[in-house]
């Protein structure tokens, strides 16, 4: 019987393979890019406000303490947004006119409270505890970033779980002494590379095998 395809035939099936391998592994590529990337977690994503408030004034410019505002912190697993009262404790004496602060005038005289939109906002899956990580140590700007600096709020971290975990590793990197956590100007001093050994150990840190446990997280 004569040969139905030509020889060239094992050549193109071959490069076809090889194509689709190709192909599959660069698809595969670009979605695990998009997944990591701003466009998906919203890193340095700008949110819009009813109120576009400055950090950057208010904590860099007048040096108003993250408490002042987000006084369950300490205490709380969530950081709570202020009510219109502490906007007010201030803006009832200075900038009483000053149209970007309307609707804070509106809201205080209607008794409605602002609908902010939450900047870092986990899945539904994640545990997260503001006031344990505060307890051993972790500074706002380890997660929140330069925060005195921003004229509007972004996120600066990606909040995947490949960063919560770099920390969970290793925390010793992270932490600071506690008098320092909402200090948005501390640097680690280069002349003391134990002391955040010295603090794991000292505010009682778990080692990373439960650290990095699912139930720690995931519950």
């Amino acid at each position: 019987m004569s040969q139905i395809f030509p020889r060239t035939t094992n050549t193109y099936s071959r490069l076809s393979m090889l194509a689709v391998v190709v192909i599959a592994l660069s698809v595969g590529g670009v979605v695990g890019l998009l997944h990591l990337s701003g466009y998906n977690t919203n890193q340095d994503a700008y949110i819009e406000q009813p109120i576009q408030f400055s950090h950057a004034h208010h904590v860099g410019g007048m040096g108003i303490d993250c408490r002042y505002c987000h006084t369950s912190v300490e205490e709380s697993a969530f950081a709570n947004i202020p009510p219109t009262k502490t906007c007010m404790n201030c803006h009832s004496q200075i900038w009483t006119n000053a149209p970007i602060l309307e609707p804070v005038r509106a809201s205080f005289r209607e008794n409605t409270p602002l609908h902010w939109t939450r900047v870092h906002d986990l899945p539904d899956y994640v545990y997260f505890n503001h006031s344990i990580h505060i307890r051993k140590g972790v500074g706002c700007a380890t997660c929140h970033g330069p925060v005195d600096k921003m004229p509007l709020m972004y996120q600066r971290a990606n909040l995947q779980m490949n960063w919560c975990l770099d920390c969970h590793r290793n925390p010793e990197q992270y932490v600071r002494p506690r008098d320092k956590v909402f200090d948005m100007t501390w640097v680690r001093p280069s002349d003391d590379p134990d002391l955040g050994a010295r603090l794991v150990k000292e505010y009682n840190i778990a080692g990373p095998k439960q650290l990095t446990s699912c139930s720690t997280c995931h519950r």
